[in-house]
């Protein structure tokens, strides 16, 4: 097991190599984490929120947290019980992508709830990230919440005005109506094709392959899921026009982690240089 963790008042103390909070937390899989100092975050899963800490090398401190809420939730939602070290060994046989673990070696997958995910992703579409997580945190703040398919289904667009969320209001209540009633299931989603459940997803009123594609790999665990963004579509002319590398093979949603991050960062320099 690659983390140990231990009771400390009323919170719980967790020591994990391969854990980076910015590198986790602020790269865009995940909408409702906000920085409040330089080691400290402030978020949620779903609806249990979380105050978490790094306190030293390897150390963080989760606030308020007891052992059970642990195990229930967080253990799951950081993806503790997967070695990121024998991942970044695997796939470092390959010179591009041991370059992109050295780099951002603390990133995780966040293991997130799938309608948190697809929801919030379909939120994200031609949509910046401070804007994501203002529309998000309304919705929560309207709800006390956040809300379920099955409060979700019963308004009209016009009635989610508040979130000043534009076209996407639409889409967000497609969804829900077609996860209510079953049209589109998580449960179903989980063990089909990757092809089968890419195409139920897109059923969705404006969910295309990238929202999709997010859906499966956050909301779902599907790690073969591979979502493509303007980084990414450069990561593959640039470096693999053949596709990514065998090594990768079941895990490419988590290399496309590493890869968009050192490509984020990397030609970010480049430009500014």
């Amino acid at each position: 097991m690659g983390y140990e963790y231990y009771a400390k008042g009323k919170d719980i103390v967790l020591l994990c190599e391969d854990f980076d909070l910015d590198e986790t937390l602020d790269c865009g899989q995940a909408f409702r984490w906000e920085k409040v100092d330089e080691s400290t975050y402030k978020g949620a899963s779903l609806n249990t929120p979380l105050t978490i800490k790094k306190e030293g090398e390897n150390t963080f401190r989760l606030f308020d947290t007891t052992k059970e809420q642990f195990l229930s939730v967080w253990k799951n939602y950081f993806d503790l019980d997967t070695d990121y070290a024998d991942i970044k060994k695997r796939i470092s046989c390959d010179e591009t992508m041991a370059k992109a673990c050295n780099f951002a070696g603390g990133i995780r997958l966040l293991r997130q709830d799938s309608w948190e995910a697809l929801c919030s992703f379909i939120i994200s579409q031609n949509n910046n990230i401070p804007r994501i997580k203002g529309i998000i945190a309304r919705l929560c703040e309207h709800f006390g919440s956040f809300p379920t398919p099955k409060q979700l289904c019963a308004y009209t667009p016009d009635e989610l005005s508040f979130l000043r969320a534009g076209f996407r209001a639409k889409y967000i209540i497609d969804a829900s109506r077609k996860v209510e009633s079953g049209e589109v299931s998580f449960e179903r989603l989980r063990t089909a094709t990757l092809d089968d459940a890419r195409k139920e997803l897109m059923t969705i009123t404006g969910v295309g392959p990238k929202v999709a594609e997010c859906a499966l790999l956050y909301g779902m665990y599907r790690t073969q899921a591979f979502p493509v963004d303007v980084w990414i579509k450069r990561v593959m002319e640039s470096w693999y026009p053949n596709g990514l590398p065998a090594c990768c093979e079941g895990i490419e949603g988590i290399a496309q982690q590493f890869l968009f991050h050192y490509m984020r960062t990397f030609a970010s320099k480049e430009k500014d240089s």
